[in-house]
């Protein structure tokens, strides 16, 4: 009838290149095993190491800007005093002049009054009136 195929595994001669091959691969098997998990580890601990950098980037950015920060609010506080002083001595030279114009018409002499323009007008960042300016 048919021809019976060889049973390797039951076969003395056989038995012991099965063994070995099993034994090769296992061994493999394992290297390999071993391998990706050190990669594993390399990539974690990289990965540690940038978040670490991260960290420390984005601490130093914060600390920038709130000194940054701290120079506006500074910056801004002494501009409103400047500002506040521009309007006032705008009044006084407003007053000044009409004390002028008073002493021109009382003596009836003509003085050089100086015209004021609005010199102390500095555009603000914030709109405090329609026109744009302090």
């Amino acid at each position: 009838m048919g021809s019976k195929s060889p049973d390797y595994d039951n076969d003395p001669r056989y038995a012991s290149v099965t063994d070995e091959r099993k034994r090769k691969r296992m061994i493999s098997n394992r290297e390999s095993a071993r391998r990706s998990r050190m990669r594993k580890q390399k990539q974690l601990g990289d990965l540690i190491n940038e978040v670490t950098v991260l960290k420390n980037d984005n601490a130093k950015i914060t600390e920038q800007v709130d000194a940054a920060t701290r120079r506006y609010v500074e910056m801004e506080s002494k501009n409103d005093v400047l500002r506040a002083q521009a309007v006032e001595l705008t009044e006084r030279l407003r007053s000044l002049n009409s004390v002028l114009e008073m002493v021109e018409e009382i003596s009836g002499q003509a003085l050089d009054i100086p015209e004021i323009q609005n010199p102390w007008q500095i555009p603000c960042p914030i709109m405090h009136t329609n026109h744009g300016f302090c």
